[in-house]
């Protein structure tokens, strides 16, 4: 009986860490530093390097943080590998049903339906999400715009979701680069009345600048406030001089929004966000902050959080298609 209950229990933890693998990731926690808290972020654009940011995001945020987290990508069922122009697969979605918080990096995702439900199910239920960058414009239904869930795509029409996700959730969809992508960067200014009003998810930020233009602004919801100001700056370098001519454009947000439930979801978006961007650490800072604010652990933010990589990180410039070809999920771990 004790072989057998020994062979049980084996079979069992074995049963359970393949349920677990798959073209995912999974970063845990140190054991007692929990928060009690499951992020699911999920990358999938052509141009900005999801596929490396978020993991780094990823580990960041369970070891120094204390948040499960799993990444999600892009991934082509043919070869296996990750794949970014290949638009209609990111598995693992099924993840989002105990998450608490989704962080989103897609771009014109044309998902199917058995993947597309449970990013329905999640903001049918009001549940939290950050967007970075490409996340105004996350989905595009140009195959099938007819499609059940074409009222997330960027075009999309629809009664009440005009403009789709990124206008319906978000608060903004894509409008136009404010600036001239791979001439200029951006320089965060810091909105101070938001500094006055000791808002915790900018704790910690000081010097904000990236490698990646101003994207514009058209509006956005009566109810978001702006942590962040973007102007472009000359020359992809910090010590590119602004351009003071452009008008400044919001570029980190937050809102809420009213989910078909009636439920409210607490958002935070930056159209700042290549891969390259997070070598900045206090724009690495302020994802990790609006993290714990947007599951509602504000009080928990720390002054100046720790947001050193965990592990290497030397991501790849932004640019369509320059991906690393041949990678498969377990090389960012």
């Amino acid at each position: 009986m004790k072989y057998f209950l020994t062979s049980i229990l084996i079979l069992s933890m074995h049963f359970s860490f393949a349920q677990k693998e798959g073209p995912w990731l999974h970063f845990s926690p140190p054991a007692g530093q929990s928060n009690g808290k499951y992020i699911v972020l999920v990358g999938g654009d052509e141009a900005y390097r999801s596929e490396e940011s978020l993991p780094m995001l990823a580990k960041i945020l369970a070891e120094r943080h204390g948040f499960r987290t799993t990444v999600l990508f892009a991934i082509n069922p043919e070869t296996g590998f990750i794949d970014p122009n290949y638009h209609q697969n990111i598995p693992g979605l099924q993840f989002l049903a105990k998450a608490d918080l989704m962080i989103i990096a897609t771009r014109f995702r044309e998902l199917p339906d058995d993947q597309m439900q449970h990013i329905h199910n999640y903001f049918v239920a009001g549940k939290p999400v950050i967007g970075l960058r490409t996340a105004t414009h996350a989905f595009h239904y140009s195959r099938n715009p007819n499609n059940k869930y074409a009222k997330y795509g960027f075009k999309s029409n629809e009664k009440g979701w005009e403009g789709g996700f990124g206008k319906r959730i978000l608060g903004e969809n894509w409008v136009n680069h404010h600036g001239a992508s791979g001439k200029e960067g951006t320089r965060g200014l810091i909105n101070g009345l938001e500094v006055a009003d000791a808002n915790p998810i900018l704790n910690g930020i000081n010097d904000i600048w990236t490698t990646t233009e101003v994207y514009g602004i058209k509006s956005l919801p009566s109810n978001s406030k702006v942590l962040l100001w973007g102007q472009g700056t000359e020359g992809v370098s910090p010590a590119g001089p602004g351009i003071w001519k452009r008008s400044i454009m919001p570029v980190a947000w937050t809102r809420t929004y009213l989910s078909e439930s009636g439920k409210k979801g607490r958002v935070f978006t930056t159209t700042m966000g290549a891969a390259i961007d997070f070598t900045n650490e206090d724009l690495r800072r302020l994802v990790v902050n609006a993290s714990y604010w947007a599951v509602g652990l504000e009080k928990n933010i720390p002054a100046k959080g720790n947001v050193d990589y965990v592990g290497k990180y030397e991501p790849t410039m932004f640019g369509m298609d320059g991906f690393q070809k041949g990678k498969k999920p377990l090389d960012y771990k």
